[in-house]
């Protein structure tokens, strides 16, 4: 699958919450327990802008129009200091995972940050979510930290891991 993804606008926040809900009931990827609304999600999505905190999302080439992936960058802990650091979560619709669509978009995100001012780049996964952590690890993302079960998910208790990456000019072009 060829990588094309846009800047979100409002009109894709309900695909986007779609496909985030979608997720939901794995118990791999949030640790939301119910579905999210589009409501919720409004303070979400105006957190995020082009030129600093985008949002993505990747259209069906085959479907014009139908979102099937997002990738978000996010604020991590809100405080000045920490601007040149950033979350990114990358969610992809059900028909589209496993076609290499994640790779491409954590390489996109990878090479965007520097223009966005990120120096550093952070993902929060479940330690039970093995394909993440793979996928993350062989773009060179390294465990910086780990929350042994923070988290309780249909009575289950889940570690948190947060990889990370630190981003010179020469790495933020490396692919895997």
């Amino acid at each position: 699958m060829s990588l094309s993804y846009r800047d979100a606008t409002l009109d894709d926040l309900p695909a986007i919450v779609d496909i985030y809900n979608s997720t939901v009931p794995s118990r791999q990827v949030t640790a939301d327990l119910e579905p999210v609304s589009v409501e919720s999600r409004l303070a979400w999505f105006h957190a995020h802008g082009p030129h600093k905190r985008p949002l993505w999302v990747v259209d069906d080439p085959e479907q014009p129009g139908r979102v099937i992936a997002w990738l978000s960058f996010s604020d991590f802990y809100g405080r000045p200091a920490y601007q040149r650091t950033a979350e990114v979560s990358i969610y992809l619709d059900a028909g589209a995972r496993g076609k290499g669509l994640g790779k491409q978009l954590l390489a996109a995100s990878l090479a965007a940050a520097p223009a966005l001012g990120i120096d550093s780049v952070l993902g929060f996964i479940f330690g039970h979510n093995e394909a993440s952590l793979r996928l993350f690890r062989a773009f060179g993302f390294d465990t910086w930290g780990s929350l042994p079960r923070v988290a309780v998910l249909d009575g289950v208790e889940r570690d948190l891991v947060i990889l990370g990456k630190r981003l010179d000019a020469a790495e933020a072009t490396t692919t895997a």
